[in-house]
């Protein structure tokens, strides 16, 4: 060996950086191997995909929804999916539940279904209401339900109130605490942080932008969000003491005297829960087990109760009608989250995005009714107005669009549904708020606190306008008061075309105002009351078709977009691992979402033109 090498050898600084370009080497290489694999993976599971499961003459369905409802999932990155192995269970698709229950339902091989409710977390009251529904249906084909859960919250509780009968854990409770509409404000932080944030708007009730503006709510705000609340929670206790048949009022008598309520039980939530009539039995996690057993037979391969998973099922029923197609399609295109301009994928509604979808509806031939499913408080006004005069050139093609309402079409979203021929909504969609605001935020002052100071010269008046680090000019701030009002003046003008009302008439339940799906009815801002299913069979009435499949028109993914969704983006993927959540970090992430969310909403996706048809407190816990 020669000197120099022996030299190298024991230089430790040579040893040290050898050693980590060695694993930097190893790395990389593991990594490299690592996506090969996946990649076969994912094809090994697209080939198994296609081959239908072997089902049983007669079974029990299982359903076992995890997250939250929601009519479009939120796309996942890699980085997401490597570093949260439970986000892929984040979300479940109430379109794909509703479906399973109504395939079972018409199917004579399933005698009674099961709801597993664990691992759901909420997603709206509109979807759940969806999907209570199709359990509603499914009994009266004379069909089971069996529901069980350690705990229940609003939610579960509430899907599990149309259920024939309800298990609760002996050591559970069912938390029940009404709704609510909270949020942060931040004037007092702002004015510390020495942050104005100028705001011009029309109308009382467009309280968007309240939370800048001051420390608590204002009395019309209180006014109108208590009106829809109550609204929908008397709907909620109504469906829930009908189903229970309970006295008109138990819920409500319960909440405002739990403390006493529970005493008689001594402190014990099951019984509460027994001697109330809220649940049919409590027993122990091993209990229930051995009952559901009893009834529907033993599975070794998963050491419980013989059943069939809802995404197994629902996979190998669209496998097989995929050879039943019809020629005609009604076409459904989700537009689900807030409204901005451009081209976003899914959760976020992009105008070029739904542009490019609609544009696709009207290429196809066999596509003859149109639904739009709206699941969005509203964003940008502009983008909102290129949306919807994209609708009406769609329906100007002759193609009849029909709208669904989910959880909330409010604002921005109701804008969009005034181009369709016909509005649906459920009686607990939050929709309304109809009006407009503008916002430019000002960072001089406490730029200027910090010695920052910002100086110019421009050729116009206006040339320093929405530099944040300078003061308002004030010709800017008349300019924008008078391009909202005209703004707030167009909408009133589409609303009242669309809804064959004069602009009077809009403006008097207008100025912000949120309503329920119920109320929407009453006042004209919404044809008929229904499920998305009943907006689906209304488009294809309106083609006059027959026989008809639904055909969802969907954003075209990307290769690594398509490979993820391949591998994690399936319904029955969703149940290898479970369905666990990580319940606090979840709550932990709500809580900055909540908090942060006025300013990350407006911010992140400003308008091209600072003004917004946005409703912030169509949020509902």
């Amino acid at each position: 060996m020669s000197q120099a090498n022996k030299q190298t050898r024991g230089n430790p600084v040579s040893r040290f950086f050898g050693g980590l370009w060695r694993l930097i080497t190893w790395l990389r290489q593991g990594l490299l191997n690592l996506i090969f694999i996946l990649i076969v993976v994912a094809l090994i599971i697209a080939v198994v995909r296609n081959q239908p499961p072997v089902l049983p003459d007669s079974f029990v369905l299982r359903l076992t929804p995890t997250g939250n409802l929601v009519d479009q999932r939120q796309p996942l990155d890699p980085m997401t999916i490597l570093l949260d192995d439970q986000a892929q269970y984040a979300e479940t698709l109430a379109r794909d539940l509703v479906e399973a229950i109504d395939r079972a339902r018409e199917d004579e091989r399933v005698t009674d279904l099961v709801l597993e409710l664990q691992y759901l977390e909420g997603g709206g009251f509109g979807l759940l209401e969806e999907v209570a529904r199709a359990l509603t249906e499914f009994r009266a084909a004379g069909k089971k339900v069996t529901a069980v859960s350690s705990n229940y919250n609003q939610a579960q509780y509430y899907l599990a109130s149309f259920s024939d009968r309800i298990y609760l854990n002996d050591m559970g409770t069912i938390l029940l605490t009404g709704f609510g509409s909270y949020r942060s404000y931040f004037k007092e932080a702002l004015d510390k942080l020495s942050i104005h944030l100028h705001v011009f708007r029309v109308g009382e009730y467009k309280d968007a932008v309240e939370p800048f503006l001051r420390n608590d709510m204002s009395d019309a705000s209180r006014e109108q969000n208590s009106r829809w609340l109550n609204d929908l929670w008397t709907y909620y206790t109504q469906q829930i003491e009908i189903q229970r048949q309970l006295t008109p009022g138990k819920l409500d008598t319960l909440i405002s005297q739990a403390d006493n309520s529970l005493a008689e039980t001594e402190g014990d939530m099951a019984q509460f829960a027994i001697a109330q009539g809220l649940v049919d039995a409590s027993h122990s996690r091993q209990q229930i087990r051995a009952l559901l057993i009893d009834d529907y037979g033993y599975d070794e391969q998963v050491d419980s109760y013989r059943a069939i998973d809802w995404y197994d099922y629902l996979r190998h029923q669209r496998m097989v009608s995929r050879a039943l197609n019809s020629a005609d399609k009604v076409g459904l295109i989700v537009a689900s989250g807030g409204i901005v301009e451009g081209y976003h994928p899914d959760g976020t509604v992009g105008s070029d995005t739904m542009i490019q979808l609609l544009r696709e509806a009207r290429k196809r031939e066999d596509l003859k009714a149109l639904v739009i499913r709206i699941d969005s408080p509203g964003g940008s006004a502009f983008a909102s107005e290129v949306i919807r005069t994209e609708i009406a050139t769609t329906r100007d093609a002759g193609i009849p669009v029909v709208i669904s309402m989910g959880n909330v079409a409010a604002s921005g979203g109701y804008w969009i549904a005034a181009g369709g021929d016909e509005i649906w909504a459920l009686p607990t969609t939050v929709t309304g708020s109809i009006g407009v605001f503008g916002l430019v935020p000002s960072f001089a002052e406490g730029l200027g606190k910090l010695g920052i100071h910002n100086d110019g010269v421009g050729t116009t008046p206006l040339a320093d306008a929405f530099h944040l680090d300078r003061t308002l000019n004030p010709l800017l701030a008349n300019t924008l008061q008078h391009n909202v009002e005209a703004i707030y003046q167009r909408f009133l003008n589409i609303v009242a075309q669309s809804r064959g009302m004069s602009t009077e008439a809009v403006h008097a339940i207008a100025e912000g105002r949120v309503w329920s799906g119920q109320q929407a009815q009453e006042l004209g801002l919404v044809d008929k009351l229904g499920t998305l299913e009943d907006a689906l069979s209304a488009a294809a009435g309106y083609a006059k078709l027959e026989d008809w499949e639904i055909l969802s028109i969907t954003r075209p993914l990307g290769p690594s977009e398509q490979l993820l969704q391949q591998f994690f983006g399936s319904a029955w993927i969703q149940g290898l691992l479970g369905g666990k959540t990580t319940d606090n970090l979840r709550q932990a992430q709500h809580w900055v979402n909540t908090l942060t969310q006025p300013l990350d909403t407006l911010l992140q996706h400003p308008a091209s033109n600072h003004v917004y048809a946005h409703c912030m407190t169509c949020d509902m816990q």
